[in-house]
């Protein structure tokens, strides 16, 4: 793909900016208090301002462009997608449709061969655990305290983070528990055999507990994405399986973030070998292109839904669009090998040069991930692994935090930052060269937040 030529244009940015200020309502924001910039356009794994100024994105947007912005062969499936069907109501069998969940049926593990879609990874899990407490006739739910599943109802009351506290109206059937990881353990582990089976044993007790009876579904994701991309120690994904199949309970992976090639592997589960009952999917499915997510669901599960009605339904459920995108975004990653080239990349530059930043710069407790899917562990004292700024910070307490992102943007790096750590998650298909370039910004906004250790 041939660099675009930025051509800048100050006075339309301002006009952007202008009307964005005057009409626009943005999520998790206090309006007054914030400042959009004004983009003019993206390629690739670039995009850029009205300014002028070009950004590396070690976002992916929000962890979606999988193949980057503006891939070709993407943009030309939806435009002639629009040409020919441009719309049509989910009750219909549709040819681009039934392609889609044909293409991730082939891809999901197991016998998740059912696929209900929507328009997004919120709706996804909404569903997803509408159809566990439908299948089970139970009505809990539990799921991580380190964890975000969406921002709908249900789906906020099952995230764990501190966005819940405004909607959690303790009355949506749902119960926390501790998931592992070491490096902060709640169980005083050394070791990941250690990490994986006390917290275990604490899922156990916490099901006892509660009642198993009572409980229709665990959610967890496969690697939590915003909470700190954690990975599982060996084991605890299998022993979830193993538990939920001994109480009768149903098990949903949500792999909205860490599916389609985000890990290196098509979906994250395959790294554990374990196949839940319920799949939550969206971002990568069609890189973002038009907003798509999905439920791929297990045989015993759609058969329930045989002779009785599924309560639940979308307009757009499977919009022609969407589909068509996602058709074209798989085919992309199959042909160029976007999978494999995301765990080769993880394996040979990323995770090689993001631990060679964490031995040099103080201020990195941790670098954990796979893949495009990385974590830096930002901490004021590497011994007792403080973190950087408290938990929840705001204000003059994330200052620190406010202070690497401005350097990491001056040095023309979007980072992905969330309480103390900064994630680097760049396109599945980014170059050696553009990760190279990365880490070079990374290295210079690190030397920022050394600033503020102990």
């Amino acid at each position: 793909m041939t660099p675009h030529v930025i051509e800048p244009d100050p006075q339309a940015g301002a006009a952007v900016k202008a009307a964005d200020r005057a009409h626009v309502f943005h999520s998790w924001s206090a309006q007054g208090l914030i400042d959009p910039l004004a983009v003019a356009g993206a390629e690739g794994s670039y995009f850029w301002d009205y300014d002028g100024n070009r950004y590396l994105d070690f976002t992916s947007g929000l962890v979606y462009t999988n193949i980057g912005y503006q891939h070709p062969k993407v943009v030309a499936a939806i435009q002639e997608q629009a040409g020919k069907l441009a719309t049509f109501a989910p009750a219909f069998a549709v040819d681009v449709r039934s392609e889609a969940a044909r293409l991730i049926a082939e891809r999901t593990p197991g016998d998740l061969d059912k696929i209900f879609f929507t328009n997004g990874g919120a709706e996804a899990v909404e569903n997803a655990v509408r159809m566990a407490r439908l299948h089970t006739g139970r009505t809990k739910l539990l799921s991580a305290y380190r964890s975000y599943h969406g921002a709908t109802s249900t789906a906020i009351n099952l995230t764990g983070d501190p966005r819940r506290w405004a909607s959690d109206t303790a009355s949506a059937g749902v119960v926390h528990f501790w998931a592992p990881f070491l490096y902060r353990s709640p169980f005083y582990a050394a070791t990941e055999a250690e990490e994986s089976a006390r917290a275990l044993q604490h899922l156990e007790d916490t099901i006892a507990f509660e009642g198993p009876a009572t409980i229709a579904a665990i959610i967890l994701e496969t690697v939590p994405g915003t909470a700190g991309i954690m990975t599982p120690p060996p084991g605890y994904l299998a022993g979830v399986r193993e538990i939920c199949d001994k109480y009768g309970i149903v098990f949903i992976l949500d792999e909205v973030m860490a599916g389609f090639g985000r890990t290196g592997k098509w979906f994250a589960a395959e790294h554990f070998d374990v196949v839940p009952d319920l799949m939550t999917f969206a971002k990568g499915v069609n890189s973002g292109y038009v907003p798509l997510g999905g439920v791929a669901i297990n045989a015993e599960i759609a058969a329930t839904f045989d002779k009785r009605p599924y309560p639940g339904g979308l307009t757009y459920s499977g919009h022609p669009l969407a589909c068509a995108a996602a058709v074209a975004t798989l085919q992309v990653m199959a042909d160029e090998k976007v999978v494999e080239h995301a765990a080769h990349i993880g394996e040979t530059v990323l995770g090689p040069g993001l631990r060679e930043l964490a031995e040099r710069h103080p201020s990195v407790g941790e670098v954990r991930g796979t893949g495009v899917f990385w974590a830096l562990d930002l901490v004021r004292n590497k011994e007792t692994r403080e973190p950087l700024v408290p938990y929840n910070a705001a204000g003059e307490a994330n200052a620190p935090m406010a202070a690497f992102g401005a350097a990491a943007k001056k040095n023309g790096l979007w980072p992905f930052i969330n309480m103390n750590r900064t994630h680097a998650v760049p396109a599945c298909n980014v170059s050696e060269a553009e990760v190279k370039e990365g880490l070079a910004a990374l290295d210079a906004a690190l030397a920022v937040a050394d600033e503020h250790t102990a």
